[in-house]
């Protein structure tokens, strides 16, 4: 198998002057690059830039996929959307880390599966463009990615044993598309987060209405009105909305489980005994339909048996007449004719019967090797 990476970078809030493009285009020749995005596909060689320098200076989100189970993802928000120490308290490892950097914060998801397990084909094009809207949940203060990236260094066995969660965010049970996505493209242990999920509270944020709008509109300063349309006139405002959304939801902390929150070990515990208790079930269901197609099979064959018993002495005549063919073919659908006749004997007890008519059958044609070879497998022996 041929080796496979895959590079994708994004400019969300702002696209890049030509000064940046010049820079970045300096470091690949083969990429696609426009003033928003840059891939770029090697199968083989590697990309000489640096994403994380990248991510501080030009660009809003990254995506890195290789063939041999390497999955990484950075995004950046401004510093006033998203907490360095809030994000650090989720992600504070090798797998998920959080830095700052002029201004802005950069969160880095990072999987690395040594023993080969997802070595494939599968491409990178496409999952930046299904996880990249949890970006914008991150900025309006939904904290289930960095959530993830927690558990992801659980996963990833970086955290003690007794190190407490940090606090579980409302609606991890029921993760939308773009979090789905992200779930599965670093492939997050299913049973790991169905139990940290025990502890989310179910909150369902509602848009404002237009009313609700304009009365919290009126209550603002005038002051402050003009600070955040001269932000608008600047073209300084790609996160404006957010920021008032945030403001006017004035979103609530995420729970924390009574009693002072789990510890990595007992998340691991409970993990580890649903995988069982789902392994047992499947298990299970295996085996009842494995009986069920055993059934099935059974009535399948005592209904063919039954039609068979019915012809009477035709299917004799056929294998007769099938070997005289003299064609290796049809001596094969004679030898599986005689093992539907042999075990219609032994359903009927006539066994004896059916060995003297095999006995006839290996003298008549006694020069027929092909046929006899097929018999003696079949151990249809006189």
């Amino acid at each position: 198998m041929s080796e496979y990476q895959y590079y994708e970078f994004l400019a969300i809030d702002r696209p890049l002057d030509p000064d940046q493009l010049r820079k970045v285009r300096a470091l690949s020749t083969r990429a696609e690059i426009t003033p928003t995005s840059f891939v770029n596909v090697y199968h083989f060689g590697s990309f000489r830039g640096d994403p994380r320098r990248l991510m501080e200076e030009y660009y809003d989100a990254f995506l890195y996929s290789a063939n041999w189970g390497t999955y990484r993802l950075m995004t950046r928000l401004p510093a006033d959307l998203l907490d360095l120490a809030t994000a650090q308290r989720y992600c504070a490892t090798d797998s998920s880390s959080a830095w700052s950097h002029g201004g802005n914060v950069i969160v880095d998801l990072y999987r690395n599966f040594e023993d080969g397990d997802y070595w494939g084909d599968e491409g990178g094009e496409g999952h930046l463009a299904s996880i990249i809207s949890a970006r914008a949940q991150l900025a309006a203060g939904d904290l289930r990615m960095l959530y993830l990236g927690w558990l992801l260094s659980v996963e990833g066995d970086e955290l003690d044993d007794d190190e407490p969660e940090p606090p579980v965010p409302p609606n991890l049970s029921v993760l939308n598309g773009p979090l789905r996505s992200l779930v599965e493209f670093l492939r997050l242990d299913e049973d790991l987060l169905a139990v940290a999920a025990e502890a989310s509270l179910r909150q369902h944020a509602t848009q404002p209405s237009e009313a609700q709008w304009a009365s919290w509109v009126a209550t603002l300063p005038a002051a402050e009105k003009d600070a955040l349309l001269l932000r608008v006139v600047r073209d300084d405002a790609a996160h404006l909305r957010t920021e008032l959304l945030r403001r006017f939801h004035r979103q609530p902390e995420p729970v924390t489980v009574a009693g002072g929150g789990r510890t990595v070990a007992q998340l691991r515990a409970a993990a580890q005994a649903r995988s069982q208790e789902r392994e047992r079930l499947a298990a299970q269901q295996r085996e009842r339909e494995r009986l069920q197609r055993e059934r099935e099979e059974a009535a399948a064959r005592t209904r063919q048996l039954d039609a068979l018993e019915q012809q009477g002495e035709q299917p004799w005549r056929r294998v007769t007449s099938l070997i005289d063919t003299k064609q290796t073919r049809e001596y094969d659908a004679a030898v599986a004719l005689l093992g539907d006749l042999r075990e219609l004997s032994q359903r009927q007890g006539r066994t004896d019967e059916f060995t003297q008519r095999v006995r006839q059958l290996r003298q008549q044609y006694a020069r027929r090797p092909g046929l006899l070879d097929r018999l003696n497998h079949a151990e249809l022996t006189s």
